[in-house]
C-alpha cells in the first residue's frame, strides 16, 4: 500500500449517515481495513475494533481525550471501554446497523495521532 493511500482515509471527513443506507460490503470493509493497521472487523461484519495500550493512566485519559475530540470534529462516535492501561475502541454506524466509510476515516485518525 502507498503512503498516499495509506493517508487517505484520515485526510477525508465523515459524512452524515441517515438510515436507509446500505451497510457496506464485506468485500469494501475488508478494502478499507487495509488502510487502517491493527484494526480488526467483528465476527457479524457490523465493527470494527483495536485495542490501544498505554504505560499508564494518565497516558491512556490523554488518548481517551483526544479521540472524543476527533470524534465531536467528524459527529461520529466511538464506544469503547478503558481501564488503567488500555482503551478498546469500536467504530460502528449505528443509524445503517453496520460499516459505514465514517468507521473506518476515524479509525484512520486514531491511529494517524498515534503516529504524530
Amino acid at each position: 500500500m502507498s503512503n498516499s493511500e495509506s493517508n487517505a482515509l484520515q485526510e477525508q471527513q465523515c459524512k452524515p449517515c441517515e438510515g436507509g443506507t446500505e451497510p457496506l460490503s464485506a468485500e469494501r470493509a475488508k478494502t478499507l481495513l487495509e488502510q487502517v493497521p491493527e484494526w480488526s472487523i467483528s465476527g457479524d461484519g457490523k465493527t470494527i475494533y483495536r485495542r490501544f495500550e498505554f504505560k499508564g493512566f494518565y497516558k491512556t485519559m490523554a488518548f481517551i481525550n483526544v479521540m472524543a475530540w476527533i470524534a465531536n470534529q467528524e459527529g461520529h462516535h466511538p464506544d469503547f471501554e478503558a481501564g488503567y492501561n488500555f482503551c478498546l475502541v469500536n467504530f460502528t454506524t449505528h443509524a445503517i446497523d453496520g460499516l459505514s466509510e465514517n468507521d473506518f476515516i476515524c479509525a484512520a485518525k486514531l491511529n494517524a495521532m498515534l503516529n504524530d
